[in-house]
């Protein structure tokens, strides 16, 4: 069985899992806190980041958009019509532009911070980068959410799902990272019907049950987190 190293508020770490769940495959599931640099965490991805996928032979799969291309080239075509990096080129191009966009961009400019200042920092010693949270990172963070929701409800108005006719990465990346925003209640879901509705659809899967249930210690979620119909 294979071990996947996460945090479980890294929203990235969530994307994988979401990945995994809809490929129907249940890894073990080992907490790693990054910014406490273990040694044999180091071994294994000196990099020092989540996730990491070990598999059962030892291979090492590190970061989320390795782990996603890698378990598509390992199990997509298991998957017949539920793949989720379509087979056409062009579409193919687009879900990894829509990837990048929420695995790079949107945890830079939101999660990263949100998650960080007001959830990562409850578990650090000052040593490791612990304190308060800076409310100026915490502002921007809001004010970025708004115009990523934005694009999401543009997408979502001219398609089925973000990337196009079907589920795709992108949908699962993407809810990935709101999922986190969401639970800290920093997501103004009533500025974009159109994202709210989508995400509705993607938070009532399956896959997403393990990631509704997961809670930080001392810091409930926001009221509609778990609620499937808002």
């Amino acid at each position: 069985m294979a071990t996947l190293y996460h945090f479980p508020f890294c929203a990235n770490s969530r994307f994988i899992r979401l990945v995994l769940a809809e490929m129907g495959m249940e890894p073990t599931l080992f907490e790693e806190r990054p910014w406490e640099r273990r040694d044999d965490f180091l071994l294994i991805n000196p990099a020092g980041v989540t996730p990491v996928l070990l598999e059962q032979n030892g291979l090492v799969v590190p970061g989320a958009g390795v782990i996603a291309e890698y378990l598509d080239e390992t199990r997509g075509l298991g998957l017949s019509g539920r793949r989720m990096l379509p087979e056409d080129t062009v579409e193919r191009v687009e879900v990894r532009r829509l990837l990048d966009w929420f695995l790079v961009k949107f945890e830079s400019e939101v999660t990263a911070y949100l998650v960080n200042e007001k959830i990562s920092k409850r578990f650090m010693s000052a040593h490791e980068g612990g304190g308060p949270p800076d409310m100026n990172a915490i502002r921007a963070a809001r004010s970025n959410v708004r115009y990523h929701l934005k694009y999401i409800g543009y997408l979502i108005a001219r398609r089925r799902w973000i990337a196009g006719d079907n589920l795709t990465y992108a949908d699962l990346a993407a809810a990935a990272h709101l999922s986190c925003v969401d639970y800290l209640g920093d997501v103004p879901w009533d500025e974009d019907e159109m994202a709210r509705n989508w995400y509705a659809r993607v938070k009532s899967r399956p896959s997403f049950r393990a990631l509704l249930a997961d809670r930080v210690p001392g810091m409930a979620p926001a009221a509609h987190y778990a609620d499937l119909d808002f």
